[in-house]
């Protein structure tokens, strides 16, 4: 049953679920009693948090297979206009989470940011849970333009862009770990936030375009050729528009909420 103007929905074994966290449940065959659970809190934390509206594509990497991991939180229906993966290359699928095999392994989200994004109002996350220094492209998408990601380079540094096409953004010192809650925000045309774990670090750097291309998880999707492949392992990620540094700890809480009650927190 619905419960009017709440969203809930009933189980078929009498426990209340959020209903958009109820259709991804469904799609993605999830059955686990901790993995539901974790599911329904990620969900109804993000929407008392005002998070959920602003998010274009979730996935939460949960159920520990190819077929579960494919689905969008937000839209999880089978489809390339839902914004669901498909995975390319190689892969390792667990209860932690997808891991690349660094040589071929990619993700294509078929969300391409001209058609769904705002030049001055986007953001990519991405939760690693390895700790390691490689000069790779975690997430992103490059033509003349781009909005992608390099955790944690060989020289320790972070390095990244969000809707520009010269030079990066880059930590002014090496990061004690790439084993965390990583998001690139731009939510103005003149300004780029960086936010690790929650905490915000911010950059001047001016907008330039929207790339025209598909963004990838595990390596970068440059000029419609998947390069720079990663062999760190993911978590969860997330696509949308930008984030107000209050909603952007909001989201790291919600986030880790759900990873702990997983039992796969970083």
């Amino acid at each position: 049953m619905i419960l009017a103007n709440h969203g809930i929905v009933s189980s078929s074994g009498g426990l209340l679920y959020d209903a958009d966290a109820l259709a991804f449940m469904t799609a993605a065959s999830i059955t686990d009693n901790t993995q539901k659970t974790a599911i329904n809190t990620l969900v109804t934390d993000l929407k008392g948090y005002n998070i959920w509206t602003k998010m274009k594509a979730l996935y939460p990497f949960v159920g520990g297979s190819a077929t579960s991991h494919k689905y969008n939180l937000k839209d999880p229906r089978d489809l390339d206009a839902a914004y669901r993966l498909v995975f390319n290359g190689g892969w390792t699928h667990s209860a932690t989470g997808i891991l690349p095999n660094g040589t071929t392994g990619y993700a294509d989200t078929k969300l391409n940011p001209s058609s769904v994004l705002s030049l001055n109002s986007t953001h990519l996350s991405i939760y690693s849970r390895t700790n390691s220094s490689i000069l790779k492209v975690d997430m992103g998408v490059y033509d003349t333009s781009g909005v992608y990601a390099v955790i944690r380079s060989t020289d320790g540094k972070t390095y990244f862009r969000v809707n520009r096409n010269a030079g990066y953004s880059e930590a002014s010192s090496a990061l004690s770990t790439s084993a965390l809650f990583y998001m690139i925000n731009r939510p103005s045309s003149n300004s780029e936030k960086l936010h690790l774990n929650g905490a915000t670090v911010n950059f001047g750097d001016p907008s330039f375009a929207l790339p025209n291309q598909n963004i990838y998880i595990g390596a970068i999707n440059d000029n419609n050729t998947a390069a720079s492949y990663s062999s760190r392992e993911y978590a969860f990620s997330s696509i949308g528009d930008s984030l107000s540094d209050t909603e952007a700890a909001n989201f790291y809480t919600a986030v880790q909420t759900f990873q702990t009650t997983l039992n796969r927190q970083v």
